[in-house]
């Protein structure tokens, strides 16, 4: 009697783990949205570098290997999908077009379907504010492709399968900070898809 209540004892306790390592890895693949606001096809969490975080914003920032700064320091912007609402893809070629942002320096880096840079040897994996070409009214334009433009203003998605894009403003104005709905983001458009209609 007791060696089967032992076993029943282990079979619960080992289908209660199970149970919550499988709920726990499904809500950590799927915390990209989670506690954010979409502002212009990025989304943006406002708890990110705060000491107001939950457990779930610690665990997403976790995850992605994001070491968040304070808000003041740096506020944080990622975009996983297209002007259409589909994913970003290595296959396709898109152009993120900005101007000033406010803000002492701002980068945008791609980061692989496995949450890394992508392992292609391009060492093309972000642009920043020192680096872009300016047209004549302030603007710029990135390119995000797997084949190199003739424009130097490239990021290489080469190998990076369904990707994404984060936009880091450091320094941020203290308006910028408190009020990122105000802040003038870069617009994505698709060029063009292998195989598909852009």
């Amino acid at each position: 009697m007791a060696a089967r209540i032992g076993a029943a004892v282990f079979v619960a306790a080992a289908v209660g783990a199970t149970m919550g390592a499988g709920s726990s890895l499904v809500l950590l693949n799927n915390l990209g949205s989670l506690g954010r606001e979409s502002i212009h096809g990025w989304l943006y969490n406002r708890n990110a570098g705060s000491s107001a975080a939950d457990p779930y914003d610690r665990a997403m920032i976790a995850k992605s290997g994001l070491l968040a700064l304070t808000r003041g320091e740096a506020i944080y912007f990622q975009r996983s999908r297209d002007e259409r609402g589909r994913p970003l893809d290595a296959a396709c070629r898109y152009e993120v077009t900005g101007g000033s942002l406010p803000s002492r320096w701002w980068s945008l880096t791609i980061y692989a379907d496995d949450d890394f840079l992508p392992v292609n040897g391009d060492d093309a994996e972000a642009m920043d504010a020192t680096r872009t070409r300016r047209r004549p009214d302030g603007s710029w334009v990135v390119e995000v492709s797997a084949k190199h433009p003739p424009s130097p203003d490239w990021i290489s998605s080469r190998n990076a399968g369904k990707f994404s894009l984060a936009l880091r403003m450091y320094n941020p104005n203290p308006g910028a900070a408190e009020h990122p709905q105000s802040i003038p983001l870069p617009t994505l458009h698709t060029v063009s898809c292998q195989g598909a209609a852009a």
